[in-house]
């Protein structure tokens, strides 16, 4: 089969792919543009799946970044359930899992992460649900329907927001976490605690300092254990271990790799490979908000933000990526957050 043609080659369903797609047309490109992502879902906004849609609160389409005819209204080809299997950077090629063969001219890759996956005694239990897309949040709402206990296992955002979400819709919500107060990773332990006390206030109960040790049940999970002996009853288990940058297809690639586990770009969001850009949770790029210090950050408006830049340097347009980092966290409706930075350390 001869392999087709396109000028602009995304790989990944998500948001800095979507977003670059529309800064593409947006300023003037006239070639095909194909995004390519492995989700049944067109693009969507991810957090929306542990806030308002994990509650039933929003439709199945409020969440997309565009309604489903704007796709072709814009003559963006979008493939869903389809992943790019193998890429040759400098053949300018890309092997489809439908089979197609298809040349590029310029290529993102937005491959985002996959959830960190514990493995201790009792995971293959079933109603332990991890949350990152939206059919997580699908599985998790139907699978807590008939349960009263429910552990979050991390002190993290997503633990914390899940925990807000199912608390609101009548459960008891544990959480068991490493850190000494929920999000101290993120802000340090003051306001890690002033979270965690608005949680506290709404019935979660925190249990930090500890760590997951096993799972117990036949069939399905019924009681977590932790390493310090804590024994909690649990019709459901919601894990939120953080996540891995997916940067197998990247590797294979041969694309230069970064300190922080990402695939190594420009200040212009360009990978070792010219004409390749990365975008979002895997892009590792010179941030000259940083002073050119390489960072990774895996935040929803950076992938947005990311999508803009490369799409203006996919037309050569030679601009550096230079977007403050935003991030924002929302726990039901009793309080959200809101930074800019990310700042690494602090004194205050």
């Amino acid at each position: 089969m001869a392999a087709r043609e396109v000028e602009y080659l995304l790989v990944g369903g998500g948001l800095a792919s979507a977003n670059c797609a529309r800064w593409l047309r947006e300023s003037g490109a006239e070639g095909d543009v194909l995004l390519v992502g492995r989700e049944p879902d067109p693009p969507y906004n991810r957090p929306n799946c542990s806030k308002g849609y994990l509650r039933g609160e929003e439709s199945r389409e409020e969440p997309l970044f565009r309604p489903n005819e704007w796709w072709s209204e814009q003559n963006i080809e979008l493939l869903t359930r389809t992943s790019v299997t193998a890429l040759d950077v400098g053949a300018r090629s890309a092997k489809l899992s439908n089979k197609d063969e298809v040349q590029f001219r310029a290529a993102l890759l937005a491959t985002g992460a996959n959830v960190r996956r514990l493995n201790v005694p009792g995971c293959e239990l079933e109603r332990i649900y991890y949350l990152r897309t939206l059919s997580n949040a699908d599985a998790i709402r139907e699978g807590v329907s008939d349960a009263e206990e429910v552990v979050l296992i991390g002190g993290s955002y997503i633990a914390c927001e899940v925990a807000a979400s199912l608390t609101t819709l009548g459960k008891n919500c544990t959480l068991v976490m490493q850190e000494r107060a929920t999000l101290e990773r993120s802000f340090g332990t003051r306001a890690g605690r002033f979270f965690q006390q608005l949680l506290e206030d709404h019935g979660v109960r925190v249990h930090g300092e500890d760590e997951l040790e096993r799972f117990e049940g036949d069939g399905h999970v019924a009681k977590v254990v932790s390493r310090r002996g804590l024994e909690l009853a649990a019709d459901a288990v919601v894990i939120g271990a953080g996540v891995t940058p997916d940067v197998q297809l990247a590797g294979k690639a041969g694309l230069a790799l970064g300190e922080h586990g990402g695939v190594r770009c420009s200040s212009r969001l360009e990978s070792s490979a010219p004409g390749v850009f990365a975008a979002g949770d895997i892009c590792e790029y010179d941030s000259v908000v940083h002073g050119g210090v390489p960072v990774r950050i895996e935040h929803w408006d950076v992938a947005f933000n990311h999508g803009k830049t490369a799409a203006l340097n996919m037309l050569g347009k030679d601009v550096p990526h230079a977007e403050v980092p935003y991030f924002f966290s929302v726990l039901g409706n009793w309080g959200e957050l809101e930074y800019v930075g990310p700042a690494h350390e602090w004194d205050e």
